[in-house]
């Protein structure tokens, strides 16, 4: 029957890495899902690769940023799939890295608007639409990076990041009393694309896997099986909270 049966979602960030295999579940566990991201023709193959196995999806090709575009997503879910139970907001960039005497004011303000202003305006224009189906849940795409631990460079990236989960909060309080639950997803290192770029080298790759307990990094689909139980009514009686599946990395010091 699938745990998102006749649900319809929205992910952002679904050209690669966790959006993308976010996607791919959703969509096997019965939700119609519409992906966004940047890059059309990587969404373009997702939605052909969810309608082969028998699902329904559709793409819109936009940025984060935009609020256009996030208004365009819920306009989209509602006129194609009748509505919205669902908002996975999963974009997002390492961005301007370097200590805060080096980095760019452009640079630190473009990372915050990918990481946390788009989220906001994923939820400005979400949440109305999420009210109109008697609640759904609205997510986020954190990180230990900020919330958990400073890493030297990513002062832009970690107060992104760390501002997602105060955004977080307030909406999960204004909006639990009309049945809206909101949460943030906390991964820890992952095999994506971003990940990769972040540690090019195989020492800066072995750095990080040490930071974890389990002595590895995740996998996509691994973190999306989270996002996953954050959407669907397992987790019904969970909101405000940050889900930590991070292999370990806040309570590690070997």
């Amino acid at each position: 029957m699938g745990l998102l049966k006749d649900k319809v979602a929205i992910i952002t960030g679904a050209s690669e890495g966790i959006g993308y295999e976010s996607a791919r579940l959703f969509a096997r566990e019965g939700a119609a899902v519409v992906v966004v991201a940047r890059r059309a023709d990587r969404l373009d193959a997702l939605v052909a690769e969810i309608e082969s196995e028998g699902g329904r999806a559709a793409a819109l090709a936009g940025d984060a940023r935009d609020e256009n575009c996030a208004r365009e997503a819920v306009v989209l879910a509602q006129k194609q799939f009748g509505g919205l139970d669902i908002g996975f907001y999963n974009a997002g960039t390492m961005g301007a890295l370097g200590s805060v005497t080096d980095i760019a004011v452009d640079g630190w303000q473009e990372t915050l608007d990918v990481n946390l202003t788009g989220a906001f305006l994923s939820a400005r224009h979400q949440i109305p639409a999420l009210l109109e189906r008697k609640g759904g849940a609205l997510i986020f795409t954190s990180t230990f990076v900020g919330p958990k631990l400073g890493l030297p460079g990513m002062a832009a990236y970690a107060s992104a990041k760390a501002g997602l989960v105060g955004l977080m909060h307030v909406l999960a309080a204004e909006y639990g009393p009309q049945g809206l639950r909101v949460n943030a997803l906390m991964p820890g290192g992952t095999e994506t694309a971003m990940g990769r770029a972040a540690t090019p080298t195989p020492e800066q790759q072995a750095f990080v896997e040490n930071l974890h307990a389990l002595k590895r990094r995740a996998q996509p689909d691994e973190i999306a099986r989270s996002a996953l139980y954050l959407a669907s009514d397992l987790s019904s009686f969970v909101t405000g909270t940050t889900l930590y599946v991070d292999g370990g990395v806040g309570i590690t010091r070997t």
